[in-house]
């Protein structure tokens, strides 16, 4: 089966020196089936987002001291670019030329983009990903259709995802201002980065993978992300699985290009949203939250995050925002 989207381009493949070993697409299903048995809990509409219960959500409102909020998204990028060959379009529709001087006048504008691109922040719902002929929890891929998603949609999230967020900054871990495009994000170091900021991720439990994406853009400008970037690596989500996260945020698409997966481009993608039910959200920006959570010590946080009411889309924009 190919399982590469046609607009992706493949990289050079081969393993990072040192780094985790490339998956078969036998162990991947290996892997895939444990995840899925493991996250029957999140088999619903709402997937993981069941585990954000109201008592966990009372709990993380505690996590508010100084009342300091900090927006985890990018600006929305307009212009065209290597990563973002289809910007996102936006125009004034008034009429610029008109006199203002007297009366009432109202300043109007339109703006269009694709939700899935690999340049503005976005949250992928859980219709998101097609695997075998099926979407999350097995519902079947016909509900996707020309007009829309009839299940899974992003719908499911239209009262808002308020919880606890948890920041663990790799970079930061590994003494690096970003991590190279091609490398991984293991388990091993999800544990060590909780150990060096002394917060543990739990059930429920909003977590955000920082890379330094974001940072690298800034710094050397834009690259064909689509070909090469940083993600975690498919063992990762055990630790997820683990520690029962209700959604998986990072500054990248949380999938490492070239893929390490024999046969599936974006195994993250699958193992997250298609078999553990988490709704991602892709191409955030943590570089405001970083020097906030080092300042105050802490990596933890009151999380709201409200995307837009999209009854039968794919995903969503999204403008997450931390209260510390």
């Amino acid at each position: 089966m190919n399982r590469r989207p046609p607009d992706a381009e493949p990289g050079p493949m081969g393993d990072r020196p040192g780094g985790p070993p490339r998956l078969t697409e036998g162990e991947f299903g290996v892997l895939y089936r444990s995840l899925r048995s493991r996250a029957a809990w999140a088999a619903g509409d709402r997937g993981a987002l069941d585990a954000v219960t109201p008592a966990r959500v009372v709990a993380a409102a505690r996590e508010v001291r100084t009342g300091r909020t900090v927006t985890l998204a990018a600006p929305v990028d307009t212009l065209p670019g290597p990563d973002n060959p289809e910007p996102a379009r936006h125009r004034m529709i008034g009429q610029p030329d008109e006199d203002t001087s007297h009366a009432l006048h109202f300043a109007r504008d339109s703006f269009a983009m694709n939700v899935h691109g690999d340049a503005d922040s976005h949250i992928d719902a859980l219709c998101h990903v097609i695997y075998d002929g099926t979407l999350h929890g097995g519902v079947a891929a016909s509900s996707v259709t020309a007009s829309g998603a009839r299940a899974l949609s992003i719908e499911a999230a239209r009262d808002g995802i308020v919880g606890r967020g948890v920041l663990l900054d790799i970079p930061r871990l590994r003494g690096v201002p970003w991590l190279e495009p091609g490398d991984h994000v293991t388990a091993d170091d999800l544990t060590a980065a909780e150990t060096a900021q002394d917060v543990r991720v739990g059930e429920g439990d909003l977590l955000f993978v920082r890379v330094g994406h974001r940072r690298r853009r800034a710094e050397l400008g834009p690259w064909h992300a689509a070909r090469e970037r940083v993600g975690l690596h498919p063992t990762a989500m055990e630790f997820l699985a683990d520690r029962k996260v209700a959604v998986l945020g990072g500054d990248g698409n949380n999938d490492t290009a070239p893929s390490s997966t024999e046969g599936v481009d974006f195994p993250v993608h699958v193992l997250a949203i298609h078999a553990m039910g988490l709704h991602l959200l892709d191409y955030l920006q943590f570089e405001d939250l970083v020097p906030v959570c080092e300042a105050e010590g802490r990596w933890s946080f009151l999380c709201v995050i409200a995307p837009l009411r999209l009854p039968q889309a794919t995903g969503s924009p999204v403008n997450p925002i931390a209260v510390l």
